[in-house]
């Protein structure tokens, strides 16, 4: 199971900080975590995503520099900082876990139910 939080309504330029606990039953023998998000009527898309080691992470190009991925294994726990918000940052934010990391949705196996992000 992985459950997301820290989602919620901000001003354009506004900070959040969203965090994933993963159930570690769940993503045993996954390599990978990441986060997805979905705004309204678009497909969901892939925007970070991390190795369970800590070793590799990737930011897709159009959010670098203001989205950062990171994860507390101790904790099980994975987070996405979101800084110089922007609406077109709106929709709802999910992480997920899988084999291996990509930007593909369907390469992921497991999934929370989203935390929703509003920027206006």
């Amino acid at each position: 199971q992985l459950v997301e939080s820290g989602g919620g309504s901000v001003q354009t330029g506004g900070s959040l900080r969203l965090s994933c606990v993963a159930d570690g039953q769940q993503i045993w023998g996954h390599l990978c975590m990441a986060w997805f998000r979905q705004a309204p009527g678009n497909e969901r898309e892939g925007v970070a995503g991390i190795t369970m080691d800590g070793a590799t992470s990737y930011v897709v190009d159009n959010l670098k520099g203001r989205f950062t991925i990171s994860r507390d294994n101790a904790a099980n726990t994975l987070y996405l900082q979101m800084n110089n918000l922007k609406p077109e940052d709106t929709g709802m934010y999910y992480c997920a876990s899988g084999p291996r990391c990509t930007v593909v949705e369907k390469d992921y196996k497991n999934w929370g139910q989203g935390t929703q992000v509003t920027v206006s």
